[in-house]
């Protein structure tokens, strides 16, 4: 007896394996007959939430449209010859399990060839590592969930677990942050064009390189050097025009003091616009790895709606939304498979740039960015707080903390030397939303 032949016996006849085994299950792992009879299946397991009969499957194909007399007829002979099988259910649940890894790894491999032949419009060849990797990763996990009731003492040493952060060097961004980036997040900053992102990220890269720590830097707007420069002025603590005027011993010294002060590295890696996206990322991780022994504990990418996505071709018929949101999903993974955070930026739309107070809904292109990102800051600047040196940052979502609790603040601004710097705490006090709370006392019959 072949072992479809049993799977399809115990998805009518045994309930456990029905429910254990269904949602792994695919047609596209049958052929012939025994595809129609597992499609039927899952319809009515997925509609009724129970295993259909004999009958019930043959009612179901005699009303199938779209079936020729010979097959409906090979179909009901399939129906009539099946019989409760008597396997034992670890091993069958093993078998199955084996199964469908197979099927889908042969079935990933086809269209795997699709994408190459260019019978897929949509999708890339970069796409194939993602499709052979779902494939592989198929498995009957055992864990269906976290019981509130049974599994409180883990979720207790899971809330006082120490969970590792990136810090800033600003106060209030670690309090907005409760410490700094967690790894595994993807961060995102928006603004106007001109708005201080990339004086942000190079400010961020800056003062993470003095943790000790290693930035690597991914530009696909400004060139290598013009990134370089900017954290130049920040680190050695000099403005961008003095830099250029600079003599070569000075320069040479000022490195070589910084130097003493850090055993962290910085690399400055420039792509060109729309032509890079997470798998060159990848392979770039893993060279600087093997050339370098460098594992960067902090990627900023400069910035995301000008990265290509990895599993949508360029110039297919794919919206937007669905491009950048794709490239989220992207880099938001890259963040979790080298477990370190991801920080980027994004333009606000035709209608944040005249906006003085920007909103999720400014984003430019794909409201599925702010949706898959955990932490997403506004950067706001105006005549009135360019006079006094200072950016407004105002959360739009965070995964951190709550967001209503210091939503809008002031950063100091040197543009000169591309440094952001705490103000003094008195010019927080008239912002709007600074984080004073009123309580609202409908709540109080859910104190314990």
């Amino acid at each position: 007896m072949r072992i479809e032949s049993k799977i399809i016996s115990n998805l009518i006849f045994n309930e456990e394996f029905c429910r254990k085994a269904a949602p792994h299950i695919k047609p596209s792992f049958f052929i012939d007959k025994e595809k129609v009879i597992v499609d039927q299946i899952l319809k009515f397991f997925n509609e009724y939430n129970s295993r259909p009969t004999i009958d019930i499957l043959k009612i179901e194909i005699n009303n199938h449209k779209n079936l020729s007399g010979d097959l409906e007829k090979a179909i009901q002979m399939e129906l009539d010859s099946i019989q409760h099988d008597n396997s034992d259910f670890e091993w069958l649940l093993t078998n199955t399990e084996k199964f469908c890894k197979d099927k889908s790894v042969y079935n990933a491999i086809l269209d795997s060839i699709n994408i190459i032949d260019g019978k897929d419009k949509n999708l890339t060849q970069e796409a194939i590592p993602k499709i052979l990797q779902d494939a592989l990763s198929v498995t009957f996990d055992e864990h269906i969930g976290h019981d509130y009731i049974i599994d409180a003492e883990e979720r207790f040493e899971f809330y006082h677990k120490q969970e590792d952060r990136l810090p800033f060097n600003l106060e209030m961004m670690n309090k907005i942050t409760k410490g700094g980036l967690p790894n595994k997040t993807l961060n995102m900053l928006i603004a106007q064009t001109g708005g201080g992102k990339s004086l942000f990220l190079c400010h961020t890269a800056a003062s993470t390189l003095m943790l000790n720590k290693n930035v690597l830097y991914i530009t696909l707007e400004m060139a290598e050097e013009r990134i370089a420069e900017r954290i130049d002025a920040n680190l050695l603590n000099i403005s961008i025009d003095e830099l250029k005027n600079l003599d070569k011993d000075s320069f040479k010294n000022r490195l070589e003091r910084l130097q003493k002060k850090t055993q962290g590295k910085l690399i400055i890696k420039e792509y060109p616009t729309a032509s890079a996206h997470s798998g060159h990322f990848r392979a770039l991780i893993e060279d600087l790895r093997v050339k370098k022994n460098f594992k960067p504990d902090l990627l900023i990418i400069d910035y995301l709606n000008i990265c290509a996505s990895a599993r949508m071709r360029m110039g297919s018929n794919v919206n937007t939304y669905s491009i950048v949101k794709s490239i989220a999903e992207e880099l938001r993974g890259l963040a979790v498979e080298y477990d370190i955070p991801v920080l980027s930026a994004t333009q606000a739309n035709r209608q944040g740039f005249n906006n003085s107070d920007i909103e999720l809904t400014d984003t430019s292109e794909s409201i599925g960015l702010p949706q898959t990102c955990d932490l997403m800051l506004a950067l706001i600047r105006s005549e009135e707080l360019d006079q006094l040196n200072q950016l407004m940052v105002k959360q739009l979502k965070s995964r951190y903390a709550d967001p209503s609790i210091n939503k809008r603040f002031v950063l100091g601004v040197d543009m000169n030397k591309m440094k952001l710097y705490d103000v003094e705490s008195s010019a927080q006090d008239n912002i709007v939303d600074n984080g004073k709370m009123e309580v609202d006392n409908k709540f109080d019959q859910f104190k314990f």
